[in-house]
C-alpha cells in the first residue's frame, strides 16, 4: 500500500496565526507529542526570523530529531542565500535535516512582493538556492508560492528546473484556499507526470473551506506527500487539519487507498495540547475532534446510537484517544500514584517537571474529590513553562460585595532580581481588579485586554477552570493561559502569564519577517 508522507507544519504556518507566540519549550513540548504522532516531518520554523525562531528550531532539531524513529526536522527558507544557510544551521543537529526553499511565481506575487521579478529570474534564482541547499540537508524541498495562480506552463519550468537542481519533493501550494478539487487534481497530476523520482507535495489554506478536500483529491491523483497542521491552525482561516485529512483516509480507505504512520490515538491528546498552549480553542463542531463530534441530541439519533453506534458515527473515540479511564487519584494521593498515573497516560517527564507537576496536582486534589485523566493532562501542560517566568506571583486576595467596589491586593516576585512586590487595584468586577493588580505590580501600563475566554476540563461543580486571556502590546498581541478552580484565580495566573510571554517575546517578535504559503 502506498504509503503518504505527513508533513506538519503547526510549529511554522499554524504558529503564524495571530495572537499565537509560543516560546521555545513550547514549541519543544509540541513537537515531542507530533513524535509521539508519527508524523513524518516536523517544520519546526522559520529561522530566519528572528533568534528565537533559530533557537527554537535548533532545539527541536537537537531533541526531537535524535529520538528513536525520529520525524525528518524540517525548516523553512526564502530563495536567499543568508535564509538558506541560516536555516542549515538551525537544522543541522537532526539525524535526517530537510531545508525547505520557497519563492512566489504567480504574476500578482512576482509583481507585488518581488519588484517585478521575470520568468527567467524565478528560474535562475531557484537553480542556484535550491542547489546550494543540498550541500547543506540530507532532504529538500521546494514550493512555488501562489501556485495554484501561476500560468501552467510558467508553474511547469520552476519546478522542473527545482527537480533538476537536486530537489526531493515540490511542493504545490494553494496559498491563498484559490482552487476547487477537481481542478488541482488535474494540476497535481500533470506535476506529478514531471516530477519523476521527487515526491509531490501539497499545502492547501482554508479561505474557502475547501483545504481537506482539496488536499484529499490531490492524494488520489498522485501526490505523495500532504502538507498540515494540527487543529487546523494557520494565517486567515488556518490550514489543511491533520485530524481531518488524516481520518479522511482512515475511513475512506476504499477510495483513497493510501496510508500514513500516524497513531490515530494520539490525535485527541494532540488537539489539546496544541488548543491549550497556543490559546486557540477548538470550536464544539470541529470535524473528527470538536466537542460535539461523538455527542448525539436528537431522540432518533440516540436511539440509532444506543442499539449499534455505527448507526452515526463513522469513526470512534477511542480511534482518536478522546476517550480515557479516569484516574482514581485525590489529595491523599502520593508521588508514585501521580508519575504511574502518568505513565499510564504514555507521559514522561524529567525531575524537575515531575515536582512542579505534582506540587500544582496536590493544589488542584485539594479542592477537587477526584483528579481525572483530561485534569491531570491539562496539569502537564501548564506546568510545561515552568522556569521561565519574568514574574511569579505569590499572593492575591479579593473583597468585593453589594456595597463594596471590587478590590484586589497581590504580591508577585521578579524572578531574576529575587524582588517582591505587593499592588493593590479597584476594578469594574473581581476579575478587572486581578488584572489591574498584576499588571500595577510588574510596572506594565500598556497591556490592553484583547480576548477572554472560560471553559472548563471537566464537567461538574468542581471542574477545574481553564481560562485563556489574549492582550496587545506594542501592536503584538500575546496570549496566556491560567487552571484552577476559581476562575478569577485562573484568570491572574493567565494574566500574568500574557505579561511574562510580552517580556520574554516582545523584542524577539520585533521586525519578525512572517512566511505563509
Amino acid at each position: 500500500m502506498a504509503h503518504v508522507t505527513i508533513f506538519d507544519t503547526t510549529l511554522r504556518d499554524g504558529e503564524q496565526s495571530p495572537g499565537i507566540s509560543l516560546d521555545p519549550s513550547e514549541k519543544l513540548e509540541i513537537a515531542h507529542q507530533l513524535a509521539r504522532l508519527g508524523v513524518d516531518v516536523i517544520e519546526a520554523g522559520f529561522p530566519v526570523a528572528s533568534d528565537g525562531d533559530f533557537l527554537g528550531v535548533q532545539q527541536i532539531a537537537k531533541e526531537v530529531g535524535n529520538l528513536p524513529n525520529a520525524p525528518v526536522i524540517c525548516g523553512l527558507a526564502r530563495a536567499t542565500e543568508g535564509d538558506v544557510r541560516r536555516c542549515a544551521e538551525a537544522i543541522a543537529p537532526a539525524a535526517t535535516s530537510r531545508l525547505h526553499v520557497f519563492i512566489s511565481t504567480s504574476d500578482i506575487h512576482r509583481q507585488e512582493m518581488l519588484k517585478g521579478a521575470s520568468e527567467a529570474d524565478i528560474i535562475a534564482l531557484t537553480t542556484e538556492m535550491v542547489s546550494l541547499a543540498t550541500t547543506l540537508a540530507d532532504q529538500v524541498e521546494f514550493s512555488a508560492q501562489d501556485a495554484t495562480r501561476t500560468e501552467t506552463g510558467f508553474l511547469k519550468e520552476v519546478l522542473k528546473a527545482a527537480v533538476d537542481a537536486g530537489a526531493h519533493t515540490i511542493n504545490v501550494p494553494d496559498t491563498v484556499g484559490f482552487t476547487m478539487p477537481s481542478e488541482y487534481g488535474d494540476l497535481i497530476e500533470e506535476i506529478v507526470a514531471l516530477a519523476g523520482d521527487a515526491v509531490v507535495s501539497v499545502h492547501c489554506h482554508n479561505d474557502l473551506g475547501l483545504a481537506v478536500a482539496n488536499s484529499l483529491e490531490a492524494v488520489r491523483r498522485g501526490a505523495g506527500q500532504i502538507e498540515v497542521a494540527i487543529n487546523g491552525i494557520g494565517e486567515r482561516a488556518g490550514n489543511c487539519s491533520l485530524e481531518e485529512v488524516v481520518m479522511g483516509m482512515t475511513v475512506r480507505h476504499d477510495l483513497i487507498g493510501k496510508d500514513t504512520r500516524i497513531n490515530t490515538k494520539e490525535i485527541g491528546r494532540t488537539s489539546k495540547l496544541v488548543a491549550q498552549l497556543t490559546g486557540y480553542p477548538v470550536q464544539y463542531n470541529k470535524a473528527v475532534v470538536g466537542r460535539n463530534a461523538f455527542a448525539h441530541e436528537s431522540g432518533i439519533h440516540q436511539h440509532g446510537v444506543l442499539a449499534n453506534r455505527a448507526t452515526y458515527e463513522i469513526m470512534t473515540a477511542e480511534d482518536l484517544g478522546l476517550v480515557g479511564a479516569q484516574l482514581i487519584l485525590g489529595k491523599h494521593s502520593g508521588r508514585h500514584a501521580f508519575v504511574q498515573a502518568l505513565r499510564d497516560l504514555g507521559i514522561t517527564l524529567d525531575e524537575a517537571r515531575v515536582d512542579d507537576a505534582f506540587a500544582q496536582f496536590k493544589a488542584v486534589a485539594d479542592r477537587k474529590r477526584e483528579v481525572t485523566a483530561d485534569d491531570l493532562e491539562a496539569i502537564v501542560v501548564d506546568t510545561a513553562d515552568v522556569g521561565s517566568e519574568v514574574w511569579t506571583i505569590e499572593m492575591a486576595q479579593m473583597m468585593g460585595g453589594i456595597a463594596t467596589a471590587p478590590t484586589a491586593t497581590v504580591r508577585v516576585r521578579h524572578v531574576a532580581e529575587d524582588r517582591a512586590v505587593t499592588e493593590a487595584a479597584v476594578g469594574d468586577g473581581m476579575i478587572d481588579a486581578i488584572c489591574r493588580a498584576i499588571s500595577r505590580a510588574c510596572g506594565v501600563d500598556d497591556a490592553h485586554l484583547e480576548d477572554f475566554r472560560v471553559s472548563s476540563i471537566t464537567a461538574g461543580r468542581d471542574a477545574l477552570g481553564d481560562v485563556t486571556v489574549t492582550i496587545r502590546r506594542d501592536g503584538t498581541t500575546y496570549t496566556g493561559r491560567g487552571l484552577s478552580t476559581d476562575v478569577v484565580e485562573a484568570t491572574g495566573r493567565a494574566w500574568l502569564e500574557a505579561l511574562n510571554r510580552s517580556e520574554r517575546l516582545r523584542d524577539a517578535r520585533k521586525g519578525r519577517t512572517h512566511s505563509n504559503f
